[in-house]
């Protein structure tokens, strides 16, 4: 069996004010060509369809439009919502779209009940995990009072006690939307940290033959069996380096070295490349070797120890799609101008808090502070989780 899997559209969603509807449709061509010309199975669409949980109608007339060119080309389609989807939005009408091969999985009640498809092996259950958000599901999955990696853990429980009954030999897929340990984020992503604990370990999908991750906007491979496809399209400079592409995986009839055959990674159109250009206005104005640069959307990073003139224009003479400017006068480390964006560079947000507290007191949080600081934070993430559900 033949496996697309994909992840992370966002369809709706924007690159620093430029519209992105385009290019997220010739990507939707792409993923349809795609499957008509590899001879796919199943596609797999691993979360975050939207980038918020009221997309804009253009946005949702483009989702509507994929829906129907998937249903017309027969292969069945398991569809999760992400931590950016109003699952409930998201899965209206499912029981009757289902009908059309396209399986929406939003209902955490769902997570035990697969998709089951068939071939000369024999079936392949296909389990939908949509984004779990702990406070709004934890009792639901029985988790207690546990955070992402306690309620994934309870999914997956039930996804094991549903193929513990099926027939010998079944393979099994899931589909999960989750910040798994070993991935490498960028900047696009919604910060889901729950209680300071940022990702769940990759072994608690253990026991299934594939696992297909959205949320992580980088393509990457954790174990041959558990993988992000990234997004389609680049979300922020962040990702400037990253290659965009789908995986096509090919299950066999499984075995002791597991059911994957093949794998292969399928590259996705790029609009517009991006680069990050650095330095001072004069000199980038000047180098020949940013000569490719100059129809990329581009970051400029100037160095000037001094502000320059005009400098978005100045730039935009030769890169017309300069899109972000950052100023990052050069200094000496011991200066006390430095950038307070270079003070803060790979710092989360309760650590910026956690350093603001101790600062403004003269001494570090002890434990029980920081509980409360993390749990300030996860009511606020909490909050913002139930008002979207509810909208």
């Amino acid at each position: 069996m033949r496996l697309l899997h994909t992840s992370d559209w966002h369809l709706g969603r924007s690159f620093h004010r430029v519209g992105l509807l385009d290019a997220q449709a010739a990507f939707l061509d792409h993923l349809v060509a795609t499957v008509h010309a590899h001879d796919v199975d199943a596609v797999l669409v691993a979360g975050d369809v939207y980038d918020r949980a009221v997309p804009p109608l253009p946005a949702v007339e483009l989702f509507d439009t994929a829906l129907h060119r998937l249903a017309e080309a027969g292969v069945p389609t398991v569809m999760i919502s992400g931590n950016h989807d109003s699952a409930r939005r998201l899965g209206v009408g499912a029981g009757l779209i289902e009908r059309a091969g396209i399986h929406l999985r939003t209902d955490p009640d769902g997570i035990g009940t697969p998709v089951l498809l068939s071939d000369a092996h024999g079936e392949v259950a296909l389990y939908g995990l949509p984004y779990l958000e702990p406070v709004l599901v934890r009792e639901r999955l029985g988790a207690g009072k546990g955070g992402h990696e306690a309620v994934l853990a309870a999914a997956m429980d039930r996804v094991r006690a549903d193929l513990a009954r099926r027939p010998a030999g079944t393979r099994s897929v899931v589909v999960a939307h989750a910040f798994v340990a070993g991935g490498a984020p960028s900047d696009s992503e919604r910060d889901i940290t729950v209680g300071g604990v940022a990702a769940v370990p990759a072994g608690i999908f253990d026991g299934v033959d594939y696992v297909a991750l959205g949320h992580l906007h980088g393509s990457q491979t954790l174990t041959p069996r558990v993988r992000y496809s990234g997004s389609p399209l680049a979300y922020s400079f962040s990702e400037a380096d990253h290659r965009k592409s789908m995986w096509l995986i090919d299950l066999g009839p499984g075995g002791p070295d597991g059911a994957i055959t093949g794998d292969a990674r399928l590259d996705c159109p790029v609009p517009r490349p991006l680069a990050r250009i650095r330095g001072r206005l004069d000199d980038l104005l000047a180098d020949p070797a940013l000569t490719p640069h100059e129809q990329s959307w581009v970051e400029a990073t100037l160095t000037d120890p001094v502000r320059p003139a005009e400098p978005m224009a100045r730039l935009a003479e030769r890169f017309p799609h300069t899109l972000n400017l950052v100023f990052d006068p050069e200094r000496t480390s011991d200066d006390p101008g430095a950038s307070y964006a270079q003070r803060l560079r790979d710092r989360s947000d309760q650590q910026i808090a956690e350093d603001f507290v101790a600062h403004v007191r003269g001494g570090a949080l002890d434990g029980a502070e920081r509980t409360v600081l993390y749990g300030a934070f996860d009511d606020v993430r909490v909050d913002t989780a139930e008002r979207e559900v509810g909208r």
